[in-house]
């Protein structure tokens, strides 16, 4: 299969979300030396040797689409939400909307050609190069491979060579229509540190004593009158990480119970509830939740704008299998479950097992994916790993990529100078506008474009 480096959250458009389009804008900026994390799943698909007939569905400014490319484009798309368990929509009113696409992205590259840009057989050859580079491949190797999963090798390079002037035009037309001025800038952080303010940050000490669900009255006494004496101890101004180790049955007992500078926002409504008004060094508890009784001490609050001045940098581990002709959605999350057996029995360790499975760059780092910070990563892998403690093992995770076993080795806090904040809101703000940009783009030259419609597409 096919390999990159997907993971940081940096969005390539999809012209019409299909293979052609998911699998070249990787390859592109790949051969552009980026760690992007494109909207893209890098998977070679087997392609169909022939339809029961072929006809034209539409001419975009003269220039036809078949209903060959609509099937071929649909099946694709309908293999996707089969492998992950989705509603299937009318195959009529998926082709439909695979059609409107296929439009569009012929449309945009009609756009690119006749706005003078091109691909050179040098760029189209470095791309290929990165490519194959990157699956650990010479160029002769890569493309027996693709001849081996049934896709043409000139068919990819003229796939390749569209993407290309696609994420070209992209270039060229949003570096004039994106503009970020310094008092852009100003006016995004007095809106971050008004948000902040009103949102405080505050540490807390915990201590969490757990109530199994079977526990009757005798034994949730028992449990009750253990959390009275971890409070009792801490009032008494015995340290909060003395009494987690002690008492408290939460994972960050280990690590001295505290959870780190954190906004209300991300802490749990009760927590901010019964600590609200307690003053630093204060007590509250215990109080009991649906996962037993709770000690918490205030251990720092940052009520001003500054606490926007501190980020949160996560080091993490993965093993990512990638899914396709070869290894389906289903398979890899049964594999990758029983790896995280392994490792949780001691049969295996997750840096041997991500050395010899995971499939991507980070293997040969026994999965490390090094420090990290918010939006570096695709959303539904972040959202997993922020929910992680350090040393946690995720359940198999789904991603736009494949299923990763996901694991967090560390988490610190770091200073964000004046300089980076300027620089993380001008890129978070021309991000924002590209995407607004580019979507302007797209209604301009399809609204430019002379479609006619023939027979409608057959699925």
């Amino acid at each position: 299969m096919i390999d990159s480096n997907p993971y940081a959250c940096r969005k390539w458009p999809l012209m019409a979300g299909l293979f052609v389009a998911m699998l070249g804008a990787s390859l592109a900026a790949q051969a552009q030396g980026l760690r992007l994390g494109q909207d893209a799943s890098p998977r070679l698909e087997q392609r169909s040797a022939a339809v029961d007939a072929d006809f034209i569905v539409a001419l975009v400014n003269a220039e036809p689409v078949t209903n060959q490319e609509v099937r071929q484009a649909l099946r694709r798309i309908q293999q996707q939400i089969g492998q992950r368990g989705g509603s299937m929509p009318p195959a009529d009113q998926l082709a439909r909307e695979v059609l409107e696409q296929l439009i569009s992205e012929r449309a945009m590259l009609q756009h690119a050609v006749e706005s003078g840009i091109r691909v050179d057989e040098a760029s189209l050859l470095q791309a290929e190069q990165a490519v194959a580079a990157q699956n650990g491949m010479g160029l002769d190797e890569f493309r027996r491979r693709l001849s081996a999963e049934g896709i043409n090798p000139s068919a990819f390079r003229d796939d390749l060579r569209r993407q290309l002037l696609l994420q070209r035009l992209r270039e060229r037309e949003l570096e004039g229509r994106v503009q970020v001025s310094e008092s852009d800038i100003d006016d995004a952080l007095r809106s971050r540190r008004a948000s902040v303010a009103a949102d405080p940050m505050v540490n807390l000490g915990h201590v969490l004593v757990l109530v199994p669900e079977s526990a009757g009255p005798q034994r949730l006494a028992e449990l009750e009158a253990r959390a009275q004496e971890a409070a009792t101890r801490v009032r008494a101004g015995e340290s909060i990480a003395t009494v987690a180790r002690a008492f408290s049955d939460a994972s960050e007992a280990a690590t001295g119970g505290q959870f780190g500078m954190r906004p209300h926002s991300r802490l749990p409504e009760l927590f901010v509830e019964v600590t609200r008004n307690l003053p630093v060094g204060g007590v509250a508890g215990p109080v009991r939740s649906g996962a037993g009784f709770h000690v918490l001490q205030v251990i720092e609050r940052q009520e001003s704008a500054a606490a926007n001045e501190r980020v949160v940098q996560t080091r993490a581990s993965h093993i990512l299998l990638r899914t396709g002709p070869q290894l389906s959605e289903a398979q890899a999350l049964e594999r990758l479950a029983g790896m995280r057996q392994q490792v949780q029995s001691g049969q295996a360790s997750f840096e041997a097992l991500a050395r010899e499975f995971s499939q991507d760059g980070s293997a040969r780092e026994g999965g490390d994916l090094g420090w990290s910070e918010p939006g570096m990563f695709v959303p539904e892998f972040e959202q997993v790993m922020n929910a992680l403690r350090p040393g946690e093992l995720s359940a198999p995770t789904v991603s736009r990529f494949g299923v990763h076993l996901i694991r967090v080795d560390q988490r610190r806090e770091r200073e964000v100078s004046d300089r980076e904040q300027r620089e993380l809101v001008r890129a978070q703000l021309r991000e924002a506008r590209a995407e607004d940009a580019l979507e302007a783009l797209l209604q301009d030259v399809r609204g430019r474009a002379y479609v006619e419609f023939r027979d409608p597409p057959q699925p």
